[in-house]
């Protein structure tokens, strides 16, 4: 099973960026944006980077890596691996691929929300992993994620 990548992204005015995800068939859901590693992405940052631009058309900066969360998924486990980022823009017409061209899979409408646990409890937020990590650490995102880049595990640059 591939693993993803999921950026909680911070807007300029420290709002946490989420999609507001509508399905045929299924309850409304909230997720973060990001998604699979592909074989030609070098990094987990690159595949980090390549999924916000498509999803989002984003591009961001202080790309942190935050934790890597485990859970059963079908047969397996799955691996999604946590990055925190600014977002320094976002242009509508740099999006593509699935989540953008396939109206089967659905509405991912773009909100912005303030750092506070309740706005995570208050959604249904997947994957349940995730969530728990965002209700846990929200509060803390913008100590986590630094403004100028991200810090090594010594506290240097």
């Amino acid at each position: 099973m591939r693993p993803s990548v999921r950026g909680l992204l911070l807007d300029r005015e420290e709002r946490l960026v989420l999609f507001r995800r509508t399905v045929p068939g299924r309850e409304v859901y909230w997720s973060v944006p990001g998604g699979h590693v592909e074989p030609e992405d070098a990094t987990l940052e690159h595949t980090l980077r390549r999924e916000l631009l498509e999803e989002l058309g984003a591009t961001v900066s202080a790309v942190t890596p935050l934790t890597t969360v485990r859970y059963p998924w079908q047969d397996g486990v799955k691996v999604q691996h946590l990055y925190g980022c600014r977002l320094v823009g976002m242009d509508w017409a740099l999006r593509h691929g699935p989540e953008v061209e396939d109206a089967a899979r659905g509405r991912y409408e773009v909100e912005r929300l303030p750092l506070r646990r309740s706005e995570i409890t208050s959604r249904h937020v997947v994957p349940e992993a995730v969530a728990g990590y965002l209700a846990e650490h929200i509060g803390a995102l913008p100590r986590l994620i630094p403004r100028d880049g991200p810090r090594s595990p010594t506290g240097g640059r």
